[in-house]
C-alpha cells in the first residue's frame, strides 16, 4: 500500500467520520478515530465554527479574531488527523491479531489517553513518541496495558532534555556522567553551578524510575553482584560529571526506548 500523501490521508480519517450513522455505528476505523478526537475538547468546536464559517463569510460577519482562531486549530486538526491516520495506516495493514487488539476496549482506552497527552505536548519530539507508542501498544505480546499507560505518563512528565540523557544511554551502553554531559554539552560548569544541580536532578529522576542505572555484573542466574565497598581517599564528594561509574538501561528502560523512539509494528506488504 502506497503512503497517502498529508491531504489525502486527512481526507480519508474525514470520511471515516461521514460513515458513522445516525445510530452511531461505525466501522473499526470510526472507532479509533472517535476514540482519538473525543479525548481532545477543541475539536468539536473547531468543527461546529468551521460548518458555520461559509454562511458567516456571505454575511462579512467573520471578523479578524474568529479567523485566526479557525486557522490555527485548523493547522493543529490537520496535524491530528496526519497523526491519526498514520497510526492507523500501519495498523491497518499489519497482521490479525493487531487489528483484533485495535478494536478492543482495553486498547481504545489506551488511544485516548495517548491523544489526550498527544494535544498537550509541546514538541514535535513528544508526539512523535506517543503516535510510535500507540502503534506499537497494539502488539499482543507487548506488555500488560498499565505499563503502556505509565509509558505514556513518562512522556508526558519528562522534558526533552530527560530524551537526550535517555537517548545517549541507549546509544552508548557504560557512558559515564561526565561522556554524556561532554556528548550533549562540552563546556564543563563548576560543580556548585545551576547547570550541575540540573544535571544531577536528570539523572536521579530517571534513575528513581528504573529507566537507568550504573552499570551491574550479573551471575548465571540473573542476580545482581555487590561491587566490592572502596574508601575514597578524596576530600571532595563524587562530581556530578563523574567519569568512573558506568551507566546502562535498566530491562524496563529499554522497553520505553524500544516501543517509543523505534518503529516496532512492521506492515504487510
Amino acid at each position: 500500500m502506497n503512503k497517502l500523501t498529508k491531504t489525502e490521508a486527512i481526507e480519508k480519517v474525514k470520511n471515516e467520520l461521514s460513515k458513522i450513522d445516525g445510530k452511531g455505528k461505525k466501522t473499526r476505523t470510526g472507532r479509533f478515530v472517535v476514540s482519538a478526537l473525543s479525548s481532545i475538547p477543541w475539536v468539536g468546536g473547531v468543527i461546529a465554527a468551521s460548518s458555520a464559517l461559509h454562511a458567516e463569510k456571505e454575511q462579512g460577519k467573520i471578523n479578524d479574531l474568529q479567523r485566526i482562531w479557525l486557522e490555527e486549530h485548523h493547522r493543529k486538526i490537520e496535524e491530528l488527523y496526519y497523526t491519526i491516520y498514520q497510526i492507523h495506516e500501519t495498523l491497518d495493514n499489519a497482521g490479525e491479531e493487531v487489528q483484533e487488539r485495535m478494536e478492543s476496549e482495553e486498547y481504545l482506552a489506551l488511544v485516548r489517553k495517548g491523544f489526550k497527552e498527544w494535544d498537550n505536548a509541546e514538541t514535535f519530539e513528544k508526539k512523535e513518541y506517543l503516535r510510535k507508542l500507540l502503534t506499537n501498544a497494539s502488539a499482543i505480546n507487548l506488555s500488560t496495558d498499565d505499563l503502556i499507560q505509565l509509558f505514556i505518563e513518562w512522556i508526558s512528565r519528562y522534558h526533552e532534555t530527560h530524551f537526550m540523557v535517555i537517548r545517549e544511554i541507549y546509544k552508548n551502553r557504560g557512558i559515564t556522567r561526565g561522556q554524556i554531559w561532554d556528548n550533549l554539552n562540552g563546556t564543563l560548569p563548576a560543580e556548585n553551578s545551576l547547570e550541575a544541580d540540573l544535571f544531577k536532578r536528570l539523572i536521579r529522576d530517571l534513575s528513581m524510575d528504573g529507566i537507568i542505572r550504573q552499570e551491574r555484573v550479573t551471575d548465571y542466574a540473573g542476580n545482581f553482584i555487590k561491587k566490592s565497598t572502596r574508601r575514597s581517599k578524596s576530600s571532595t564528594l563524587k562530581s556530578a560529571f563523574d567519569n568512573i561509574e558506568p551507566y546502562e538501561l535498566t530491562e524496563l528502560g529499554q522497553s520505553f526506548v524500544h516501543y517509543t523512539m523505534e518503529e516496532v509494528v512492521t506492515k504487510i506488504e
